[in-house]
């Protein structure tokens, strides 16, 4: 498997969060391509705010051209206008990356956390210190949203190395484990 470029995405209402990274060589080498977030609050109607998701998402995929989109799942709280909001705008994103036939993959919170710092509870300052750490920047320049972007990008990233490695079948797994084969 060759180059990859992967869009993460934090979607949300006000501010969603999009970070891109180019993964060479199945991980063996990750960069930062670009991160950044929509700022919606100006848009009063709900709908003028999808349509600018859709716009700035249709941009950043014909500038990026990524191979592969991963979001973060809308976490289910307790305010059900607020999941509302986000599920459209979650989906107005997907439905962007989809119009250019590009795959998308959706994570839970907890699985972004866990992938990135090993803890599935960890605070948005703790995903944005192991990001700026694993991706060499600064954290004071990268915003939250933009950071939980980027670490939903790692996530995605990982997930796709540890799929890379699993043994597809017997052949695969005798030839790569000899030792324990016994007669």
């Amino acid at each position: 498997m060759g180059e990859k470029i992967i869009l993460g995405l934090d979607p949300g209402s006000v501010i969603m969060g999009f970070g891109i990274i180019k993964e060479n060589s199945l991980g063996s080498d990750t960069q930062l391509v670009t991160y950044g977030v929509f700022q919606l609050k100006n848009y009063r109607e709900h709908m003028l705010k999808m349509r600018h998701i859709y716009t700035s998402m249709m941009d950043l995929l014909h500038k990026y051209t990524p191979d592969e989109v991963a979001i973060e799942a809308v976490f289910h709280g307790a305010n059900v206008q607020s999941m509302l909001k986000l599920g459209r705008a979650q989906g107005v994103a997907i439905a962007a990356a989809l119009a250019c036939e590009i795959p998308v993959t959706e994570y839970a919170p907890r699985k972004v956390k866990q992938s990135v710092t090993g803890k599935g509870n960890a605070s948005k300052e703790q995903v944005a210190a192991m990001v700026s750490h694993l991706l060499g920047i600064s954290i004071a320049s990268v915003p939250l949203d933009a950071s939980d972007a980027l670490a939903v990008a790692l996530c995605h990233s990982q997930q796709r190395i540890a799929t890379a490695n699993k043994v597809k079948n017997w052949s695969q797994f005798v030839a790569t484990h000899p030792n324990r084969i016994t007669s």
